[in-house]
Parts: structure tokens; sequence; C-alpha cells
């Protein structure tokens, strides 16, 4: 079976496993007309059902404090969550694994082979997902984003793993919790915004002369809930606690757009198969085998990728920041 190894990169509950419980749950939904399912092996779809009741469970009050239990910080709590990739009533064709890992790990008390774990996952995976919590970075002017977020930690850790990159990547930013920041086009240009700025230094070094042809840079905000809108901060101790409110009393679990992420992901691996390339060792297998695994002949197996590839969004809070050849197909 043909791997894929994406990373989630985040600090301590950011939200990293709630996107992919997001994700876990609704891609069926959002993948209508398209002769595509994802399914997670089994141990994978444990835990993400045990984290989607937890999410549900949010809804059960008007208020909710954002967030689920998130990866622990033992070896034994370093997790891949593996999903089978292929047509509908077709066996497997391609597995994604998604490496998770504990948010501390990008903590000062990190112990250097915990730090060297995280920048192993960055060279080998072929896509990294970095989540940020919408407002940990949006409320206050950003007063939290640096405690929650770790933006100087995430820069820091593609200078060193980037270094000498030789074969294209792809790095997808996911704000999360953000649905507050979606209610307008104003509110998302702003979302947009403050994530170009708060990680300008990271964009400069994805635009260098070195990164800049092998680098695609996209962000593709995620609502993990859909139906809570951020209140207000509770602080205690200096510890933030963010506060949600539910639109309605009746208000049910109802993620938008986690997807999104994986259509991006996808595009850029099809389009890697479609520039002829026959030797994509970094990536572990041959890209021409997708197209006999997924059963399509040429022209169909190519109308196919661009189906999937117009439901990538942009406008409103998604948008390609670099690397536009890297995902043209």
């Amino acid at each position: 079976m043909q791997e894929l190894k994406i990373m989630m990169l985040g600090s301590r509950n950011v939200g990293k496993t709630t996107l992919l419980t997001a994700m876990y749950e609704q891609f069926a939904n959002n993948m209508s007309g398209i002769d595509l399912q994802l399914t997670p092996e089994e141990e994978s779809s444990a835990i993400l059902q045990e984290r989607l009741i937890e999410l549900k469970n949010l809804l059960n009050t008007f208020e909710a404090r954002g967030g689920i239990k998130g990866t622990g910080g033992e070896p034994e709590d370093l997790r891949s969550f593996l999903f089978g990739l292929g047509r509908k009533g077709q066996p497997t064709a391609l597995t994604l694994n998604f490496r998770d890992y504990p948010g501390g790990y990008l903590l000062a008390k990190a112990t250097p082979d915990q730090k060297q774990f995280v920048k192993t996952l960055m060279t080998e995976c072929v896509a990294v997902l970095v989540a940020i919590d919408a407002p940990a970075l949006m409320e206050a002017k950003g007063r939290w984003h640096e405690k929650i977020n770790r933006p100087q930690q995430i820069i820091d850790k593609f200078a060193t793993a980037y270094q000498g990159l030789q074969s294209p990547r792809l790095v997808i930013l996911a704000p999360v919790k953000c649905e507050k920041y979606l209610q307008s086009e104003q509110l998302s240009l702003e979302l947009t915004s403050r994530i170009k700025e708060e990680y300008k230094r990271l964009f400069e070094l994805f635009s260098s002369d070195s990164l800049k042809s092998k680098v695609a840079v996209v962000i593709t905000p995620v609502q993990t809930v859909g139906s809570v809108i951020f209140s207000r901060v509770d602080e205690k101790d200096g510890e933030p606690h963010f506060i949600f409110r539910k639109t309605g009393h009746d208000a049910k679990y109802s993620p938008k757009d986690s997807e999104q992420p994986l259509r991006y992901l996808l595009r850029f691996v099809l389009k890697l198969h479609l520039t002829n390339n026959r030797n994509w060792e970094w990536l572990g297998f041959d890209l021409n085998f997708l197209r006999d695994a997924f059963g399509y002949g040429d022209e169909v197996f190519i109308n196919a990728i661009r189906k999937l590839a117009k439901g990538c969004k942009s406008g409103n809070g998604f948008s390609v920041l670099q690397g536009h050849s890297l995902l043209d197909i």
C-alpha cells in the first residue's frame, strides 16, 4: 500500500486534533459527486470518534469553552491517523498518514530528542498542516497569540527543516475556531491580514530564492464546530479561557470547510503526477501509480482531478499565497 505522509504542526491545545476530527467527520458530506471515499483505519476511527463526541458535547450548553483533549506528552501518545483513500466501493488506493505529536514538543522544555523528532517529521512529510488558534490570533490585538500559537517556534522549525530543500512541499495554514471571523468579507480580510502580519518572517523564508519555486503556501480557514461564535475571554491566573456561544439554543455541530486542506493536498499531489516527472523518490513512490490505482483512463483521470480542484475555495479568507504553478491543474 502506497503511503503519503502529512504533518500536523502546532503547539499544545491549538486545535490539531480538532481539525483532524472535523475533516474525518465531514469529508463524505463535502465530496458528493466525486468518486472518492476516505476511510479511517480502525484505531484512528476509534480515537477520532471519541474526539467527535467531545466536540458535539461542547454544544450541550449555550456557552462553551472551546477545545477537546489533544495529544499527550508521552512517547506512546505519538500518533499516526491513517486514512485509506480510493474510489467508492473499490479497494483503498492510497494511505494518507497524518502524523500528530504532543504540542509540548514545541515548548522550551522539550528535550533534544523531541525537537529532533519534529524536525524529522517536517523533512519527511510532503505537506505540513499548521493549525492556528484564530481567537488567540485575533482577539485583544493578538495578546495571546505568542503564548498559544507559538509562531516563532513554527518559523524556526521550518527554517531548520527546509534547509537545502530539493523537492516540492505544500504548507497549509489552517485557522481553526474561526467562525466569528468569516461572518463578512471585511472580517475575513482582517483574518488574512493578521496571518500575513504575524507570520511575515515565515512567508519571507518561503519566498526566498532557494524555496520560492519549491514551496506552495495556502490559507484555508476551517470552522471546526460551525454553530458557535467566539464570545469572550475569561482570564484566570494569567491563563486565557476562550468562551464560545451557540448561534441558537438548538444549534447542532456543523463544521464548515473542513475538507478544504485535503482538497488542496490532493490537488498538489496530483499536479506533481501531471508534470510527468517519473522519479519523485522523495515521496516514497512513483506518482504514476495513482492513475492505475484509481482505475481511470487518462482523460477521465484528468477530468476527475479538475473536478476535485474546482472545490478548492478562494477569497473570503481562502488564498494561495505562493506556488500557484505547483497547484495549477
